[in-house]
Order: C-alpha cells, then sequence, then structure tokens
C-alpha cells in the first residue's frame, strides 16, 4: 500500500503549511495574537478545529469533486 504524506510552506508569508496525510489534504496555521479556544467550525469548503491559537482545516470531501476555485489543489508530487 502507498502512502502519502506531504508538506508545502503557504505562499502569504504566515506560520503555518499545507499537507496531504493519506489522501485527506488541510492546512495548518499559527496565529500571533488571537486565541481561539477549542473548538469546530463547519465551513462551505473546509472543517475547522481550533486548537487556541493553532488552527487546522480540513477539506470536505464533497469539495474535491466539485470544479471549485476553493478546492486545494494537488501539491505534492
Amino acid at each position: 500500500m502507498f502512502a502519502c504524506i506531504a508538506t508545502k510552506p503557504l505562499n502569504d508569508r504566515t506560520n503555518g503549511f499545507r499537507f496531504n496525510f493519506l489522501g485527506k489534504k488541510g492546512i495548518v496555521r499559527k496565529r500571533k495574537v488571537k486565541s481561539r479556544g477549542l473548538s469546530v467550525q463547519h465551513l462551505k469548503t473546509m472543517t475547522a478545529l481550533h486548537i487556541f491559537k493553532r488552527t487546522i482545516y480540513l477539506e470536505k470531501i464533497s469539495n474535491r469533486h466539485v470544479a471549485n476555485p476553493r478546492r486545494l489543489r494537488h501539491f505534492a508530487g
């Protein structure tokens, strides 16, 4: 079985990275000032897991199959 685990830095000069872990794509960001506590936020194309100053965005499965400009593209070989 082939397992793809890859990361790539963000292009917008923020602290964080994009990841592809076993086909599940997402973004991790670290905030400098504001803490969001422990919460889960369901957005239109992503699910956000807020863990104090760290936020993990996971792409929804329905977002992968639609020609959507907000979807995470293939970034890791």
